[in-house]
């Protein structure tokens, strides 16, 4: 056993023999699932704390700290991994809003802590709970009683996690622009790791508050008529460009270059063909130093997901062997991790003490962003990829399919009726067209909208969780998997995708192939 195991183990029993430890974690833990973690890991799900001798109980098998959910059940013990979402919601009570802050920098962690405070009172949310949380983190709690029950005709229970993740989306969009200010001042050069002084300086579109990206401006100019034109991410292929002007022989030469920026989400408003630039709206691009730290302190989103668990208030960390002590607003500024010393903490309560609807106006001005959110993200991607039918011609190769080039009228018939949605035998479904967009080369982020619009049209939609392994393990496999050939039973005839009379093809894609050479030929 190694040293730094042998003294969490002698702090561990020491600390938790604390009856005023015991009860808060029973009373934390009410209506729960709660896991211990032990040493080696975590212990078996689903788990409860009823009594403070069950704490003493999980110690003296070797656990160091207990994680429970943030969901409130009516039964914790009817949990399994096997449960649909629609039982799951009947099973659920509530839940509370957890804000998980965390970074590498627990100054960055603090200071986001102190911006999503300000933001919560802005809404009229006056009752909060705070805690450390015993590494370099924070963790911010608002009562689901703060809640409504209902809203646009869903409920409370059945929710989650759309809710509290919408809510927490929308609060670190609003808090970022004041959030990269802050941490520019304070991770200056030197604070820096060495791997992380490449780029200390970055730009921003203020519109949307989304990183700029980069690219040249280069002027050129005729040294006979003297024509000077601007030209963006000129590439340099020593080709020289002729002179613009009638009847001028000359050719252009590069004599200046300079860098600028465009956000590849606004347009011009000038001019909606074009990306909004810096090199005429200088104004709407806003430079931040050290704008690294952003990226060592976020909000974490999946601890937004069904039966996830997070460290409960007064729980040892098994690595720091600190405590996950609770704190106010006031005593941020000034505190650092060494205040919580197992055996020098003072005790609060970390479940604040909310009224009714208090924030019900938080809750619907993030449903409404996060659908504004939603439906900008759907046009982009339907735009980028040509969903609407539109395409480009290419050059058409067999072994190099551009996706672009394809419309949906080309798919065979019997993926036009998988499209339309499925009772039954949705997971072969889910396969077939995976592998079918897969096989054309089409982008993930265009597999991800298809897929997703397709499971809505099914009787019964699939879990978002397996779409969202399928999809990202036949992206990482190194040769592509074509889809079933027509004569597999198990598949197109079985799920009813065929029509009496059977394709003259053995696969799916040859069927695309040959509209494909009709197409460009």
């Amino acid at each position: 056993m190694e040293e730094n195991e042998k003294r969490i183990r002698a702090i561990t029993k020491l600390y938790y023999s604390n009856p005023k430890i015991q009860e808060i974690l029973v009373k934390f833990a009410r209506n729960r699932e709660v896991v211990p973690r032990y040493y080696e890991g975590f212990g078996k799900r689903p788990d409860i704390l009823q009594y403070p001798s069950d704490v003493m109980g999980a110690v003296s098998k070797g656990a160091t700290s207990f994680h429970c959910s943030e969901e409130i059940w009516n039964d914790v013990l009817r949990l399994n991994s096997d449960l649909t979402p629609e039982q799951m919601g009947t099973l659920r009570k509530s839940w509370d809003l957890i804000i998980d802050i965390d970074s590498r920098y627990f100054d960055l962690s603090k200071e986001a802590a102190k911006l999503v405070i300000e933001f919560l009172e802005n809404y009229g949310i006056k009752n909060y709970g705070i805690k450390f949380s015993g590494s370099k983190g924070m963790h911010i709690i608002v009562s689901g009683k703060a809640f409504v029950n209902e809203y646009q005709e869903k409920f409370m229970n059945t929710s989650f996690p759309e809710w509290p993740r919408a809510i927490t989306e929308f609060i670190f969009s609003e808090i970022k622009p004041e959030f990269r200010k802050r941490a520019g001042k304070i991770m200056s050069f030197s604070n820096l790791e060495k791997n992380d002084k490449e780029e200390v300086i970055r730009i921003y579109c203020i519109k949307c508050n989304t990183l700029a990206s980069k690219g040249d401006l280069t002027k050129l100019k005729c040294l006979v008529c003297n024509l000077e034109i601007e030209r963006k991410n000129v590439k340099n292929n020593n080709r020289r460009l002729r002179c613009l002007n009638k009847g001028c022989a000359g050719v252009l030469e590069i004599f200046d270059s300079k860098e600028f920026y465009y956000c590849e989400k606004c347009k011009d408003p000038l001019n909606e063909k074009f990306p909004l630039s810096s090199n005429k709206h200088p104004e709407m691009f806003q430079e931040i130093r050290g704008e690294l730290a952003e990226e060592y302190s976020e909000f974490d989103l999946v601890l937004v997901a069904p039966r996830h668990l997070f460290r409960m208030p007064y729980s040892l960390h098994e690595k720091t062997s600190l405590a996950s002590v609770v704190l106010n607003k006031e005593q941020i500024p000034k505190f650092s991790p060494k205040d919580a010393d197992p055996l020098r903490i003072k005790i609060m309560d970390f479940m604040p003490q909310n009224f009714d609807g208090e924030a019900k106006k938080l809750l619907f001005a993030a449903i409404e962003w996060k659908k504004e959110q939603n439906k900008d993200e759907e046009e982009n991607l339907k735009k980028k990829y040509n969903v609407s039918g539109r395409f480009e011609k290419s050059n058409f190769k067999d072994k190099d399919i551009d996706y672009r080039n394809i419309r949906e009228e080309m798919y065979p018939q019997a993926i036009k009726e998988l499209l339309k949605g499925l009772k039954d035998g949705k997971k072969r479904g889910l396969f077939i067209l995976i592998t079918f967009l897969r096989s054309l080369n089409y982008p993930i982020d265009f597999v991800n909208l298809r897929v997703r619009e397709w499971n809505k049209l099914n009787e019964q939609p699939l879990k978002e969780g397996y779409i969202k392994s399928q999809i990202t393990w036949h992206f990482k496999q190194k040769k592509k998997i074509l889809p079933p050939n027509y004569e597999n039973k198990n598949f197109y005839a079985d799920l009813g995708l065929l029509n009496k009379i059977k394709p003259n093809v053995k696969n799916p894609i040859v069927e695309v192939l040959r509209a494909l050479r009709k197409d460009q030929n």
